[in-house]
């Protein structure tokens, strides 16, 4: 282990953690209130764990080694040329580049502050908080792979749908000058790849990749355990206390309403792509429709605090506006277009 490595583990050994806090109360108050289940939910949370492993390990190997080779580099490609084109790519590596919310702030800002077309950023901005690498293996995991191959698409339709909805907003004289006046490069600790240029895929001949490789492993094995861990303790009391048709009731059954109402509650309830999967699969087990389940992730995912947080920060209030609400509209027509094909029995 590199000396990066160990002290990323022991800056994290020693830093009290939101999520961890969050379990740990969980578990103080089964044991308040009804001790009964304590040792139920911690069974069910530790076969969970088990049976995610296998996912979560190639998750972590795969975002480590796009870290270690460079392979974000690629993302750049995305922003050269005609502006359908750039459309088109932004949306595509919106849906598949291993980025965190916090890492495309800076990112953003640089290419708006560069002149990027505000269509093809937002294509970026809608596609990139849906699904990475770590997220479509967890994803497949708890929901099928069916269910991750669809949000996967979901995400590259959302970036093309919100893309082309602001470039002919443009041409008819909208978002002139999206960037706020004030605007300045923002960091959350993420911070941009350790590495530009040509990617190296054989990145274990040189020792600095192989530092980034080992601290981005064990960062993410410990993001993923901790938020998995209570994705899980909370789908156990889902399903213990919370009555199968009450959930039926608000986002059960066909038809447009549940899937509408599936969005509503998929943004303010923001979990993020790793901790909600788990938890989506409890309520479809609970009675919520394909398509309602489909349009709670996508609409959760595209509200995260981050990523809300860095259109708010960059963008006038307007595009901010037109984020939302394309947000919403993408998670509405993606819950439409899964629940149809899985009425259908097209996947």
């Amino acid at each position: 282990m590199t000396a990066a490595a160990i002290e990323l583990f022991r800056r994290s050994a020693t830093r009290v953690d939101r999520a961890w806090i969050a379990s740990a109360v969980i578990v103080v108050l089964l044991s308040i209130f009804d001790v009964a289940q304590v040792g139920a939910t911690l069974q069910f949370t530790l076969e969970q764990l088990i049976n995610t492993a296998p996912y979560m390990a190639f998750a972590v190997f795969m975002v480590a080694y796009l870290k270690a080779s460079g392979a974000e580099a690629i993302v750049a490609t995305a922003f050269e040329g005609r502006e359908t084109r750039m459309i088109l790519l932004a949306a595509l590596f919106g849906g598949l580049a291993p980025f965190c919310s916090c890492e495309v702030i800076p990112f953003i800002a640089g290419l708006l502050a560069l002149g990027t077309p505000l269509s093809a950023v937002m294509a970026f901005w809608l596609a990139s908080p849906l699904i990475d690498p770590a997220a479509f293996m967890i994803t497949a995991g708890a929901l099928g792979w069916s269910f991750a191959v669809a949000k996967t698409v979901a995400a590259v339709g959302m970036g093309l749908f919100g893309g082309f909805a602001i470039k002919f907003a443009i041409q008819a004289g909208w978002f002139v000058n999206p960037l706020q006046a004030d605007v300045a490069g923002s960091s959350c600790g993420c911070g941009p790849s350790a590495f530009s240029g040509r990617p190296v895929w054989r990145f274990w001949n040189e020792t600095p990749r192989r530092g980034v490789f080992a601290s981005q492993a064990l960062e993410n094995g410990m993001f993923l355990f901790k938020w998995l861990t209570l994705a899980y303790l909370l789908e156990s009391l889902m399903i213990t206390y919370i009555p199968a048709e009450t959930i039926a009731g608000l986002v059960g059954g066909g038809g447009l309403l549940p899937i509408i109402a599936s969005a509503l509650l998929g943004a303010p309830a923001y979990l993020n792509s790793y901790a909600a999967p788990p938890l989506v699969a409890g309520l479809m087990e609970q009675g919520m429709s394909a398509g309602g389940a489909m349009a709670f992730m996508v609409a959760g995912a595209v509200s995260c605090i981050p990523a809300m947080t860095a259109v708010f920060a960059l963008v006038r209030r307007t595009v901010f506006a037109a984020y939302v609400v394309l947000g919403f509209l993408g998670a509405v027509l993606s819950g439409i277009i899964f629940g149809t094909l899985v009425n259908l029995a097209i996947i």
